[in-house]
């Protein structure tokens, strides 16, 4: 055994002797292949187009589009596929506008689903780190980040100026949930809404809520749009939908 390889054991077992066995490891071992475990999203095509056949576990999801686009029903399809595979889910409800016999006719088992309907940003965040560090669910989606009013802002006047407390309530919290999802294998779920910057002549006036956080801490990113509605003769039974794997 080479010098560079003792010093390097060495280091290993420092390294495991000081955080815990598994802190370190080698790829090629037997005992650290691994493997990418995922929830199917309930549309075959979504699942090819996301490459690895749906949405990984242990990872942080971005679900955005306009208003009445499709967001939500497709959040709560994977939480059917996760109940279906024996699989525990949980709906952090930050708009309070969860409809349970919507969500029983896609599939969800609404009798088991834990539903949350926060007071404030923080109480939702909080209660999504709690639910994460359980490792009881494999699914937890909060609809939505625009809901996730920061306690300073709801407890201040109408008219006050809150600049920046959300984008930085978001950037906590996703520095404490990025290391502790990973380890639970749970799959987290953020819907977002879109707004348009003032004032933009060129490129795309759109932006994501919440500030830059959440795009940078998303293994995926999903942008779902209405492009057309389903019809009988005049009356509307569904719309046509575009999903665009912006990140993966």
């Amino acid at each position: 055994m080479s010098d560079k390889q003792k010093a390097l054991d060495l280091a290993v077992s420092h390294i495991e002797k000081a955080f815990g066995k598994g802190s370190i490891m080698r790829l090629g071992d037997t005992a650290a292949q691994l493997n990418l475990e995922v929830i199917s999203t309930g549309n075959l095509a979504l699942d090819v187009a996301l490459g690895v056949g749906g949405i990984p576990r242990g990872r942080v999801v971005e679900i955005y589009g306009p208003e009445a686009s499709g967001k939500t029903t497709i959040a709560l399809h994977v939480v059917a596929e996760a109940q279906r595979s024996g699989g525990m889910a949980a709906f952090v409800d930050a708009e309070h506008a969860l409809d349970p016999t919507y969500a029983r006719n896609l599939g969800v088992d609404v009798d088991n689903l834990y539903v949350s309907q926060p007071d404030s940003g923080e109480q939702a965040l909080e209660i999504t780190e709690t639910l994460v560090r359980s490792g009881a669910l494999d699914v937890v989606v909060i609809d939505s980040v625009a809901a996730l009013v920061p306690r300073a802002e709801l407890e201040g006047e109408m008219g006050d100026t809150h600049v920046g407390l959300q984008a930085r309530l978001m950037s906590q919290a996703l520095r404490k949930l990025t290391g502790i999802v990973s380890k639970s294998k749970t799959t987290v779920i953020f819907i977002n809404q879109i707004r348009e910057k003032v004032g933009i002549m060129f490129g795309n006036p759109e932006v994501t809520t919440g500030g830059r956080a959440l795009k940078f801490y998303s293994s995926i990113r999903l942008e779902i749009r209405k492009i057309d509605l389903i019809k009988q003769g005049t009356d509307v039974l569904g719309n046509r939908t575009r999903i665009k794997v912006v990140k993966n």
